[in-house]
Formats: C-alpha cells, structure tokens, sequence
C-alpha cells in the first residue's frame, strides 16, 4: 500500500496542498482541523479526522483531484451526507475526505423518457420532489431520504420499503458517469430502458462503496406516480402468523408498494412512546401498502387482505382517509425516535433472508436473545426479507459488549444458515467487512479484489473498507 495502513495521521505536503487549491479553489478546501473534523465520522460513530476536506463542484474537479490523489499517493474518501452506519464514509487512512454535498444540480429532467440526470449530492427528497411535479417518482425511499444523498444511495443500494415492489437503485438507475481510482472518466449504462451492449459496470459501481470509483452524475429511472394507494395494518399473534401472512402476500399476483413488519419486543417498546391504541395480544405487525390505478385499486386491496387474512389475525384496519393513513404509520414512525431514546448506542444490523425463512429468522434471533441476555428488536421489510435486528446494548459497559459481539457473531451465522445474506441496504463498511469471507467464497473473493485493483490500481480509493 503505497501509504501508511497504520492509521498514521501523516502530514499532507504543501505542494499537494497548493496543487488541490488550485484545482477547487480557497473556499472548497478545508485543512483546519476545526473544519475538518465533522468530515471524519458517520452515522456508525466512529471517529478518524482526515488531513483535508475537498468540495468539488464539478466532474472536472473531481476527476483532477482523483489524479493528484494518485501522484501523491494520498488517500480519498468519498462522502455523501454520512447517513450511513457501518462506517463508509470514516477516513481510516486520514488523507482526503471528498465531500459531494457542492455537487448536488438536477442536470435534467426527461419525463417524456422517464428518467432524470443528477448530480450525485443532490438529497434523495429533492429528486423526488421535482419527480411529483412531472408525475413520476424515484424508487428508492430510504428513512433518510430528507437527508441522505443520491450518491449515498448508490454507494450502498440503499433502497427502503419500495424496493419490495419497485427495485433497488440497481434496478432503477440507467446509467453513470463517473471517475475511477486511477483517475479515469467512465461512463456507463444507457438512457435508454433497454440495453445490453457490454459488461453491466453501472451496477458493478452501485453498491461498491466508493471503493471503485466516484460517481459524478447519474440517470435515475422514473416511474409513473399511482393513482391510487390504500393502507393497511394487520396484528397477529405471534411471529409465525405474520410470516405466513407475508408469504400468503407475496405469493399472490398484486405486489404490495410497501410491505413492513414489527416485532413483538418493537410493540412493547413503542407503547410507551405513543398513544396509538394496540391490542393487548399483539405479537408482530404488518403495515402494507398497495397502489394502483383508481380503476383496479378496490380489487387490489381485496386480494392483498383475503392473504393478509388468516390463522393469527387480531386485527385488520384499512385507512379511509389521509388521517387514518398518518394514524396507522404512526406506530412504525415511532420507532426509529423510541430506539434512539431507550438505546442511543444501539448495534444495528440490516440482515435479509428468504421471506418463507423469514419466522425461523425471528424465532432464532430470539433464542440468541435469552442465550446472551440482550434485548433485540427486529422490524424492517417483510416483502423481500429484509429484518433490521436491533442490539439494544450500553457499548461503555465492557461485559455486554464483549456478550453483544458473541451475540452478533451468532447472529450472522444463523443468517447464513437460512440461505441469506449479511445486508441488504446498508453496505459492509468497516463494522462487517471481518465477515464477508464467511459469505463470499475465496476464489470469489480473489476475483473481486482483481477487480478493485483494475479500477483501483494504487489503493487509494476509500481503502479499508468491504475486504476483510
């Protein structure tokens, strides 16, 4: 590695320094460390202040500063908002922090070819904001998206409860333009809704972390705002229930827009933060989502409930107004405020299995519960498997840290177990890259850092991060 891998804080040499002045100018480069030192941590907590921060405007910024980065041999993070939290955007090696929040223009709206060019610091409301003026949306919705970053979005896959109907940002971005490690400008994809000319790089770089290349605008793919939407809660009895409901769901021919599940633990919690009236036997919770055009949205939601309906159902509300709608969310919207109240430094995890393994996934989850003494709540997106496992732990208290890691380490493995994968939406950062090999296979493995290395060739890209 052509700089320190021992965390070495080492002192950028004032040639690089003018030479990056002269690339973005006095007012985008920050070298104080009082300025600097909020662009060296996440939403993962950790905390590695990097030597300068760069805020290009343009892709010709970017890609200058991607070649000084190599001639130098100073390390470049990438950084959106830093929303995410396994610790992508912490700069382990120091060097350069790369902040896209200047690079943030709608460069173009095509509804008549539905799709929209961005740049990627552009917040993920703000797309979607522009799209409803057209009358279309982006898929992706993550709970961040007033405040995370298209770019973001696309360094992880983030998607959000959408994506069990509508995709991923893979499945909904046509194409890149972008600078690679090694300082070349790339574009990938098409503009086009079909396409298959080459190797598919567009969604090679989506999910990567920034670890391949940085990208500098991006063609998202729009899609015609529904009619129509009907909402649903449905409360079971117990975890079993609710996964047979949501495979009963998935398995008939109307998608659900939004299919959310809530665990027995998660109700008891939420109890206490919000007046939303729950059935004493309440075990686990749907929130479901159905849209359409107004023509078929009443034999859509008849179909969606005949599956919701079965052995374990306590209740089944629809919502008839926008009211209702806001009253039955508000029980899914108090999570996120009550976990951050009761457990601010929470482990939290974004595993994904199959949706017919998915009550073996809780059942065991609770099991390691008891075996470690650690509460864990799950909830998340039932429709593709998606469970966000939630280890309520104080990190100060040196015993039930030591028990949560053990805990967790149990945890992957059992998702392993049941054929699915280590995350689905938050990427693998620094907080699980020691367990990708139990996933990936060597050669596997071997292929994928030969890959990183033709993008990459001197390392300096986000380095540190996915490989163990």
């Amino acid at each position: 590695m052509p700089f320190r891998a021992d965390g070495t804080n080492r002192p950028l040499s004032s040639v690089f320094i003018e030479q990056l002045n002269r690339i973005v100018h006095q007012d985008n480069l920050l070298t104080d460390p009082a300025d600097t030192w909020v662009y060296g941590y996440d939403n993962s907590r950790r905390q590695v202040p990097p030597s300068a921060v760069v805020l290009p405007a343009s892709h010709q910024q970017v890609r200058d500063i991607v070649r000084l980065c190599n001639r130098f041999s100073v390390p470049l993070t990438p950084r959106g908002r830093a929303t995410g939290t396994p610790g992508g955007a912490v700069p382990l090696h120091h060097g350069v922090v790369l902040s896209c929040e200047r690079m943030n223009r709608i460069l173009r709206s095509a509804p008549e070819d539905r799709y929209m060019i961005v740049e990627p610091g552009i917040i993920n409301s703000a797309v979607q904001k522009k799209a409803r003026e057209d009358g279309f949306f982006w898929a992706p919705d993550p709970t961040s998206a007033a405040f995370c970053t298209v770019g973001g979005n696309l360094a992880y896959n983030s998607a959000g409860p959408r994506a069990v109907k509508y995709g991923t940002p893979r499945e909904n971005v046509l194409g890149l333009r972008a600078v690679t490690g090694a300082g070349e400008e790339i574009r990938t994809g098409v503009w086009t809704s079909k396409g298959v000319v080459g190797y598919d790089l567009t969604r090679l770089i989506i999910g990567s972390e920034g670890t391949l290349a940085i990208i500098t605008e991006a063609t998202l793919k729009l899609i015609p705002l529904a009619q129509s939407k009907r909402t649903l809660r449905a409360i079971y009895l117990d975890i079993q229930s609710a996964a047979a409901a949501v495979s009963r769901i998935m398995a008939q021919p109307v998608t659900p827009s939004a299919l959310e599940f809530i665990d027995a633990n998660a109700i008891k919690m939420i109890r206490g933060y919000t007046d939303v009236t729950i059935p004493s036997e309440a075990g686990a919770l749907l929130m479901i989502e159905i849209d359409d055009i107004e023509a078929g949205i009443d034999a859509a939601a008849t179909i969606v409930t005949n599956a919701a309906s079965g052995a374990g159902l306590v209740e089944l509300k629809t919502a008839r107004n926008q009211q209702e709608v806001a009253s039955l969310w508000a029980m899914r919207k108090a999570l996120s405020p009550a976990l951050r109240t009761v457990a601010p430094k929470k482990i939290n995890e974004d595993v994904v299995v199959p949706v017919s393994r998915m009550a073996e996934l809780v059942a065991g989850l609770d099991q390691l519960a008891q075996k470690h003494d650690i509460i864990i709540i799950n909830f998340g997106h039932a429709g593709n498997g998606n469970i966000h496992v939630n280890l309520l732990i104080d990190p100060t208290e040196t015993r039930q840290l030591v028990r949560a890691e053990q805990c967790l380490d149990e945890v992957f493995e059992l998702v392993l177990r049941l054929n699915g994968t280590l995350s689905g939406e938050h990427g693998i950062g620094i907080d699980k890259k020691e367990f990708v090999s139990r996933e990936i296979t060597p050669p596997t493995l071997v292929l994928m850092k030969h890959i990183k290395e033709q993008f990459d060739p001197n390392r300096i890209l986000n380095p540190g991060k996915i490989f163990p």
